[in-house]
């Protein structure tokens, strides 16, 4: 199975996914990727339309979505952030952040802080805008553009993910993160197959990839191709045995190709390793009472994907 998807030069997806750490890219030369939603939409119409990118000058202070204005300019602005985060006041330091970079809207240093505290302080579209234009000011860096699809995301702003997404393909096509980004967007908004298309290609790039083959697995389901959705998804419990999501994934495979006892089993390990999983509890439960019954898509409760952290898994 493994060797047929990596042969596919394409491959894998999940019910609920998880990202890694995206790796540093090389350098490559591509148009930079817009912090704000209508920049993205100007992106993406470049191509066909002739819409001129968005250029990468740093948005005027008085106009600026990120800047706080502000009246005292002898207070170290930047410095009180950085003292705000080290007290663990997350809120506090994006206030402090923003007004320092109303006195110097394209500092890196501040972009990256308002990007880290953006996230840290539950505002994901800030940290988008911050990764956005530290993005312009890095052409060549498809790590910058992964960060500003997944705080995308989190913002729920599915469109603007996967423009970001392929941005950071295009910068590197070898970095597996890229399309993993742009295939969880793809799910959230119902586009099957290109979120097949994409999670395949992060199998073929990295054949362990167990998150990516878990939300392969989802796609398949959705997608009502039950077959594929066992095989890649027995190859992503072998990947990540301890994982609880994704046994239930199985479970929910097996169970609409008519494998009860598998189904039960792959519940039972997956309530095994998280006890207080009410979804697993729920398909168990069902199984139970109906063991010769073949769920609909409806039917099963699965795990669907979400915008998950910038580091690691999560259960």
């Amino acid at each position: 199975m493994k060797n047929q998807l990596i042969a596919a030069a394409a491959a894998a997806l999940a019910f609920a996914a998880c990202e890694e750490a995206p790796r540093r890219s090389p350098t490559t030369h591509a148009s930079p990727v817009i912090p704000s939603k209508v920049a993205v939409v100007a992106r993406a119409q470049a191509p066909d339309s002739g819409v001129p990118l968005a250029k990468a000058d740093p948005t005027p202070a008085s106009t600026d979505s990120l800047a706080l204005h502000h009246d005292t300019s002898s207070v170290d602005h930047l410095a009180r952030a950085r003292q705000l985060a080290s007290a663990l006041d997350p809120s506090g330091a994006l206030t402090e952040a923003r007004r320092a970079l109303f006195t110097s809207p394209a500092d890196v240093e501040t972009l990256e802080l308002i990007a880290t505290l953006g996230r840290q302080a539950g505002q994901p579209a800030l940290s988008a805008e911050a990764w956005g234009r530290l993005a312009q000011q890095r052409p060549s860096d498809a790590v910058v553009c992964i960060k500003q699809a997944r705080a995308l995301l989190k913002a729920r702003d599915f469109a603007g993910a996967i423009a970001a997404g392929r941005e950071a393909a295009t910068r590197d096509p070898g970095n597996p993160e890229a399309f993993q980004t742009t295939g969880i967007a793809q799910l959230s908004t119902g586009d099957l197959a290109g979120a097949i298309t994409s999670f395949r290609t992060v199998v073929a790039l990295q054949p362990d990839h167990g998150y990516a083959m878990n939300n392969l697995g989802l796609a398949y389901l959705r997608a009502n191709r039950n077959d594929e959705a066992v095989d890649v998804l027995e190859d992503a419990v072998e990947q990540l045995p301890t994982v609880a999501y994704v046994q239930n994934n199985l479970g929910v495979a097996y169970e609409r190709v008519g494998r009860s006892d598998e189904a039960k089993h792959a519940y039972q390990a997956a309530m095994d390793l998280s006890p207080k999983y009410v979804k697993a509890r729920l398909n168990a439960a069902r199984v139970a009472r109906a063991p010769l019954e073949v769920p609909s898509a409806d039917d099963s409760v699965s795990d669907l994907p979400h915008p998950l952290p910038e580091n690691g898994p999560t259960p």
